[in-house]
């Protein structure tokens, strides 16, 4: 349990990530792969749905013009708008002792990872204890931290969301580094140009990047303190490697079955 396979990934679309992502929860829950921390990236931007959102929330046109992917998530929450950033997943099986309890009790545990990773960057960022139980209510999954989501300011940094299937959890997240946080609003539906400069304002006042916490950082320093504060907070040991033959089968069948289809990113 404390050996864990760290895996840094090359951006991919939407899709890809996505596809890569539920490939790894599959394999490390029937115990073919260790516990996994994979770090990646998105080419091009892409918005991502939570799993139970409408596809009403978007626009379709606007996202299409600026050349941006789409794609549903497994897992719940509200958009993202993914670029400049850093992702980060989790793959455990349902066993594993950060997997006990309620969805919130191993948000907690892994938000100490997290805090650690922003503390060491040199950001002043809490878990925030009293955030909204089911996060963000309309279509912007950064208008409002949830409970143990960090937040510097009390503006939401890093949004996470969990899902637990196939006999494991995963748990992946987004820590913007630079970049207009307002801009997922210029892909979302509004009924006026009025409303949508207002839900860009929110989102501006209610979330921020790690530049604009005054932390400016590349990819791979803010992958490195996140892998630091990974091991030190959860005593676990991070190897370096990528997605078995067998993985990268699997992940391939989910793009194409899966990720890639209008069946799934646009059936609600």
């Amino acid at each position: 349990m404390r050996q864990w396979r760290l895996i840094y990934d090359s951006p991919m679309n939407g899709a890809a990530n996505m596809a890569a992502d539920e490939a790894i929860l599959q394999a490390v829950a029937q115990g073919a792969s260790p516990p996994t921390l994979r770090l990646y990236g998105w080419e091009p931007f892409c918005l991502s749905l939570g799993y139970g959102q409408s596809l009403k929330d978007v626009d379709l046109a606007a996202l299409e013009a600026r050349g941006w992917n789409l794609v549903r998530r497994p897992t719940g929450g509200r958009a993202i708008l993914h670029g400049d950033e850093l992702t980060y997943s989790v793959a455990l099986p349902a066993d594993h002792p950060l997997a006990q309890g309620a969805i919130l009790d191993s948000y907690l545990r892994l938000s100490a990872a997290l805090l650690q990773a922003m503390t060491a960057l040199g950001a002043s960022v809490t878990a925030d204890p009293d955030g909204a139980p089911g996060g963000a209510k309309g279509a912007v999954c950064f208008e409002v931290p949830s409970r143990y989501e960090i937040t510097f300011g009390g503006k939401k940094l890093i949004g996470s969301a969990q899902v637990r299937k196939h006999g494991g959890m995963l748990q992946h997240g987004t820590i913007p580094l630079w970049g207009d946080i307002g801009r997922i609003c210029d892909v979302l539906c509004y009924a006026t140009d009025a409303e949508r400069a207002a839900a860009r304002q929110l989102v501006g006042e209610r979330a921020t990047t790690l530049e604009s916490a005054g932390v400016w950082v590349t990819w791979e320093a803010a992958a490195a303190a996140l892998v630091d504060g990974f091991a030190a907070t959860l005593d676990i040991d991070l190897i370096q490697d990528g997605l078995t033959p067998a993985e990268l089968a699997r992940a391939d069948e989910l793009y194409r079955g899966v990720y890639s289809t209008d069946a799934w990113n646009h059936k609600r």
